[in-house]
């Protein structure tokens, strides 16, 4: 089963990392990246992890694999 992901609203998101690394489960996306020509759909996001506020860049997408990702704070 896949999940249904709209990029749209996707800012402020709350998401579980199935496997932690260096105490970082808990994340939020705090920024949907702007294609470079006006039109084109959302591709990358920044996602902040909660507890050592780092900041990643990554396809919105790699979101829907459920291996690595759950909706919301588990």
């Amino acid at each position: 089963m896949t999940i249904q992901i709209n990029p749209a609203k996707l800012l402020l998101s709350k998401w579980t990392a199935v496997k932690p690394a260096n105490k970082e489960k808990h994340f939020l996306v705090t920024k949907l990246i702007e294609p470079e020509n006006e039109g084109d759909p959302i591709e990358w996001i920044e996602l902040e992890a909660i507890y050592s506020k780092r900041i990643v860049m990554m396809n919105w997408r790699e979101l829907k694999n459920q291996d690595n990702w759950l909706q919301g704070w588990k």
